[in-house]
């Protein structure tokens, strides 16, 4: 049986109008020992923003939430900040042009890479819309996208994506490259159980978890936990990591599994989930 480290690698916690903290003692009830706890987004947590302010005040509070998780686990929970795509379309909503949007975008960016730089965060959230766009809408926000691989890179972190689905995303690994990015520091959240290009967090259903399971690739585990009370468990529930990992260990998976909780976050984010432990 598998007794090593357990890791969300994507899931939010929302000190505002979600469980908070409470959400990190299910997950370690269930057998859960590390969390990667991304920022809600900033219309969620601070209402509508115009300035680096806003991206600050928000990081702060998943910064604050995250410490008091962090010691609630027999592990870490690690911060993982960003700006989500979907802000672009807010933006252009309340007036702004989409070259504007996209230069506040990367002031958020900037923020969440100095968060990292100066220690409390792990790593950077960007990506695209998940929804059709208009043209110059998706090429802003291929830009913005872009300008976080290329702060990832000077700040030495990875970049988590949220994107559109699919399974072929060569192209976006080699815009990270061509950025200094490393293709292993690219990480696509939500993803099915393989994916072509980045390194999948694969969202945990069964299905695509057997299918992780069956390769020799890296990948991670995630629920995409949302922290709303008008939505109980959604996406998938704080408990589902662990409860899904015993499910795995029970049918033999142990190699996969490490390799899920220890040896890709040790390649992709350069931590020891194991050492953690001790």
């Amino acid at each position: 049986m598998y007794d090593g480290p357990v890791l969300d690698n994507h899931l939010h916690i929302d000190p505002v109008n979600g469980r908070g903290a409470e959400a990190a003692e299910a997950f370690e009830r269930a057998g859960g020992t590390h969390l990667h706890v991304l920022n809600k987004p900033s219309w969620n947590l601070v209402g509508e923003v115009d300035d680096e302010g806003g991206f600050r005040e928000t990081f702060d509070l998943t910064v604050e939430v995250t410490a008091r998780a962090d010691g609630i686990l027999p592990g870490r929970a690690r911060p993982v900040l960003g700006v989500h795509p979907a802000l672009i379309s807010r933006l252009l909503d309340r007036g702004y042009e989409p070259r504007e949007a996209a230069d506040l975008m990367k002031a958020g960016l900037d923020v969440a890479a100095e968060y990292v730089a100066s220690g409390p965060a792990l790593a950077i959230k960007s990506g695209r819309p998940h929804y059709d766009v208009e043209e110059a809408t998706w090429e802003a926000s291929n830009e913005v996208m872009r300008y976080a691989f290329a702060r990832a890179a000077e700040v030495g972190c990875a970049v988590q994506l949220h994107t559109e689905g699919g399974e072929s995303f060569e192209a976006v690994v080699e815009w990270a490259e061509s950025e200094g990015l490393p293709r292993e520091r690219v990480v696509k959240h939500y993803s099915g159980g393989s994916v072509e290009g980045p390194i999948p967090s694969v969202i945990s259903h069964k299905e695509e978890l057997e299918r992780a399971c069956g390769g020799e690739w890296p990948f991670l585990m995630e629920t995409d936990f949302i922290d709303d009370p008008d939505r109980p468990g959604a996406v998938l529930g704080p408990k589902t990591v662990p409860k899904r990992t015993a499910w795995l260990a029970e049918a033999g998976h142990e190699a996969a599994l490490r390799r899920a909780h220890v040896e890709t976050p040790a390649r992709v984010y350069g931590i020891d989930t194991a050492a953690d432990l001790e």
